[in-house]
This record gives structure tokens, sequence and C-alpha cells, in this order.
């Protein structure tokens, strides 16, 4: 399962690191100074189809099983993080819950769009009053004639600035709450009422814009829900399950690219009369640093692989984004010490990694949140 990848799988990651090393990684550095991707890569990424990773074919995406979409995803976790975000949001969260839940009406209409890129999608779940607490939502959604009218308010929502189309959850029911009371809806960036807040300033991930969603009487179609009424919780936990492994793969990605930058560095940096590769000290680092990216590797692709066979991977997704994730902030840390000086300043791209690194533990569920769950299957498992 692990030792080789179908040839088709092959070839699409291939092509993807072919992209990032010849196309988007001269403009790593450009998109960090000034906070904005170059259209010319957004248009290339539309065009090698990677706007429709996870779209099926039928809807004019590539089609790509959960192993598939984990390899692309660890190819462009080797770049800026702000030009994956933008990708990896809307390919992962922003499109699962139309591919997985919607009606056929919802997919003829969005996703044919959404696979060439020509709708950018995101997803809305957080809130300022229900972060980790995700059943506390205070976004709710009446049912009026033929409308829900939408009213609330969501915070930290990527891509928000230059989405089309958000996958939106509100609360429909006051006394069921998560069980039964919690409604996803497709709401289009032109519906009465709905209006983006300001753009988020962040530590890292320049390039890849969050802000807050207003809704104030925002009129949405009747046959624009996801799945069921009521049903958005469950609906959530589905959507966020492959989207953890989505953020691992990238995780992934980016300590590969690390662990290459380092080691280039300490072969070329020269302290005593002799490379720094040549301490001990430094090597124990490199290989801590390659003994946890390929153990993050392998609970990654273990929970995409679960994913292609329908097995419920809810602990397993939060395994890879809980394992992933700190092993990407303990390689940045690593990629820094061996930098040395040279690590903190943004002339190396480590900088900027290290920086991009420390939001993995907290977006798409918290770590802490990610303990939980686990350990409340193993609970139940034994």
């Amino acid at each position: 399962m692990l030792a080789t990848l179908p040839q088709e799988i092959e070839q699409m990651k291939q092509m993807v690191k072919n992209f990032v090393e010849k196309e988007v990684e001269p403009f790593a550095q450009q998109i960090e100074d000034e906070d904005q991707i170059p259209q010319h890569l957004i248009e290339q990424a539309k065009e090698l189809g990677l706007f429709g990773i996870s779209i099926p074919e039928e809807y004019g995406g590539i089609g790509l099983n959960a192993v598939g979409k984990a390899v692309v995803l660890e190819q462009l976790g080797r770049t800026h993080n702000g030009y994956v975000s933008l990708i990896s949001a809307h390919t992962g969260i922003g499109s699962t819950g139309l591919v997985k839940l919607a009606s056929e009406y919802l997919k003829q209409k969005y996703l044919p769009d959404m696979a060439a890129g020509r709708k950018i999608a995101a997803f809305a779940l957080s809130e300022p009053g229900a972060g980790s607490d995700a059943t506390n939502l205070s976004t709710r959604a009446e049912k009026v004639g033929n409308k829900w009218i939408l009213n609330g308010t969501k915070h930290f929502i990527t891509n928000a600035p230059v989405a089309d189309v958000f996958t939106v959850f509100a609360l429909t029911d006051k006394e069921k709450g998560a069980k039964g009371g919690i409604t996803a809806f497709l709401v289009e960036k032109d519906f009465p009422g709905f209006s983006i807040g300001k753009q988020d300033k962040k530590m890292g991930l320049r390039g890849s814009y969050t802000a807050q969603l207003i809704f104030e009487d925002c009129e949405v179609p009747e046959e624009n829900v996801i799945g069921e009424v009521g049903m958005g919780y469950m609906s959530a936990l589905k959507i966020l399950s492959e989207g953890r492994i989505g953020l691992a793969a990238r995780a992934v990605g980016s300590c590969d690219k690390l662990i290459e930058l380092s080691a280039s560095y300490a072969k070329e940096r020269i302290q005593f009369g002799r490379p720094i590769a040549d301490n001990q000290a430094i090597q124990w680092m490199l290989a801590d640093m390659a003994t946890e990216t390929e153990a993050a590797r392998t609970l990654t692709l273990k929970a995409a692989y679960m994913v292609d066979e329908g097995k419920r991977v809810i602990k397993e997704a939060s395994m890879a984004k809980l394992f992933a994730s700190e092993v990407f902030n303990r390689v940045a840390d690593k990629a820094v010490q061996i930098h040395g000086g040279m690590g903190y300043v943004s002339d190396y791209p480590v900088e900027r990694f290290y920086r991009d690194a420390r939001i993995t533990k907290i977006y798409e569920g918290t770590n802490e949140i990610q303990r939980l769950i686990i350990a409340r299957r193993v609970l139940e498992e034994n």
C-alpha cells in the first residue's frame, strides 16, 4: 500500500513536483514580500487541473482518490505555504461537502466551475464564539417560504476575500443543536445580505487571505442545502476528516523541503575549517527531522488509504493532522537552528516556513481537540 504508487498517481506527483520547482519556487519570495500570489501562477494551476483534483471527472475534475490527493498536496507543500493554502482550502474542505453530500442539482451547477478554477471555494464553520467548540454556533438559518434566511458572523475563513462559493454551517434548530439542528448551505458571494468583512493580518501564510463573513438576512435558496437539513454537524466532521489528511500531507511536503535546505546549507557552511555537516549535533538534528517526517508521511498515507477503502477515519485523520503538524513545527525549528543567524532573516526561506508552520497546530481543529478526538476513539475501541 505504501511502497508503490499507481502509475497515474506517480505521474501526477512528478508533474506537480516539476511545476513547483520550475514555476512556483522562483516567485516564492515575491509572494512573501508582496502578500499576493501572481495571477499567472493561479492560471497555471488551473491549466494543470489542480483546482479540480478532488472533483470527479464527470464534473470536469481530475477525480483523484484520497491517496492521490495526499500525494499532490505533499508536493505542493514543498513551496510557499500561502500559495498551497489557496489551492488546498478550495480542493479540500471547500469542495468536499459538495462532492460527497450535495444533490445532483448542486453538483451540476457548481462543480464544473470549481474544477476549472473559475469559482474559488471556502469553508465557513468557525465563529467568534465557536472555534474549538464548533457546536456552539450562533449563526442561524430560518426557513421563510422557499428560502432560508441566514444571520450571523463567521471568522478566520480561508479564501474569504477571493472565494465565489462558501459551504456555510448554521443553526436551524436551537433545541437539537449539534444533534440534528445544524445545517450546511452553499452560499454564493453575490447572494443578498451576504458580505465579506475586514481581511485579517496574520503572522504567516502571505498571499493566503482570511476574513469574516457577515450574514444580514442573507437569502439562500432552499435547493442550496448541502446534504440533509439538520445533519450539518455530521457533514462538518466528514469534511474536516479529509481536510485534516490534506493538511498533514502539506506539512510533510514542507518538512521534505526544509530537510533539503538544511542538508544543503550544512554542507556549504564552513566553521572552524570544516562544514558544519561534519558535526554530530547537526547530523543528529537531520536524523530526527528525516525520521519524524517519514513517520508522518506513513500516518498520512495510511489515513488516505483508509478513506479510499471506505473506512471511518476520524481517529486516523486526527492522528495524521496532530503528528504531521507537530513534526512540521519541530522540523522548522531545527532548520532555523541549523541555519543559525541566517535562519532568522527573511533572505532564507526557512524563516518563512518557521512562521507558516505555527498555524498548522491551530486550524482545521487545534491539536488539543485532535487529542480529545483520538482519546475518545481509543476509549470506545478498548
